[in-house]
């Protein structure tokens, strides 16, 4: 015989579990939510990418571990673009200050590592580059005294920090320097460098001293950016100013003289004559 102690008992132990079923339903409902929610503004956001650069490869989008902030991927790639403004792209590295974690490396050296042998994918940034197998008739040539140093540069006249680049470069002499035009941040002045009548003095006038008269505008003649913006996703650069050094060695963003005139020379050494 159940006692009336036992009755309230086992009914509250069946009003708990209705209560948790329900409690982790509403929860697991939010969850789905929330998934929702993210998956929509990564969605949107990379519909919004393609629309806007449709010249480049967005292959996927993902959040950051900062707030409004997402990843961009472009194959091997990746920029931070912030979801309230999409306009802006930062290429470089997201550190950690409290576990001095390198949250950027970490997920390039994974990417890199699921598509290494993959020859259709892009090779990690650490691998050495044929400088001689270039198609250099597609870069810009800059010939300074004897050119006997070579350097090839991806670069994008959009790009702030190519545009500082450049008169650290020009204080370099033998050297030839050969500029492989991408269009990261859009097409349109890449293409009017490159039918210019004079491109490496429009390149010039353009990037050090802001004037963009001599640019071909209606940009109409055959031109190679998009086969350098498909060399560069093959050598995986993941963004401007990329530097490949004689000895197929390369150096990623903005430096100084210095630190140009090193690598020239050392890398000018390791090649043989």
């Amino acid at each position: 015989m159940t006692s009336k102690t036992d009755f309230f008992h086992k009914r509250g132990a069946s009003q708990l579990r209705m209560v948790s079923i329900m409690l982790a339903c509403a929860l697991a409902g939010a969850t789905n939510a929330q998934t929702t929610a993210k998956s929509s503004s990564e969605t949107r956001l990379l519909a919004a990418l393609r629309k806007a650069h449709p010249a480049t490869q967005f292959t996927e989008v993902r959040r950051s571990e900062l707030p409004g902030l997402f990843e961009v991927w472009m194959n091997g790639n990746v920029a931070y673009v912030a979801s309230a403004n999409p306009r802006y792209f930062l290429f470089g590295r997201m550190f950690d200050t409290q576990t001095m974690r390198d949250i950027t490396g970490t997920k390039l050296a994974l990417a890199n590592s699921a598509t290494a042998n993959r020859p259709d994918q892009a090779p990690p940034a650490t691998t050495r580059i044929a400088f001689d197998q270039l198609p250099l008739d597609d870069a810009i040539r800059t010939v300074r005294g004897s050119g006997a140093r070579k350097v090839a540069v991806f670069s994008d006249p959009n790009c702030v920090f190519c545009q500082r680049l450049e008169p650290e470069l020009a204080s370099l002499d033998n050297i030839s320097i050969y500029t492989f035009l991408v269009p990261f941040q859009g097409e349109a002045k890449p293409i009017g460098v490159w039918c210019a009548q004079d491109r490496q003095l429009a390149w010039q006038r353009l990037m050090q001293h802001a004037d963009a008269s001599l640019l071909d505008g209606a940009g109409t003649c055959p031109h190679p950016i998009q086969r350098n913006l498909a060399l560069a996703q093959r050598l995986g650069i993941q963004g401007t100013p990329t530097l490949i050094w004689a000895d197929g060695s390369r150096t990623d963003g903005f430096v100084e003289r210095g630190v140009l005139e090193a690598r020239a020379q050392e890398s000018g050494k390791a090649v043989k004559p």
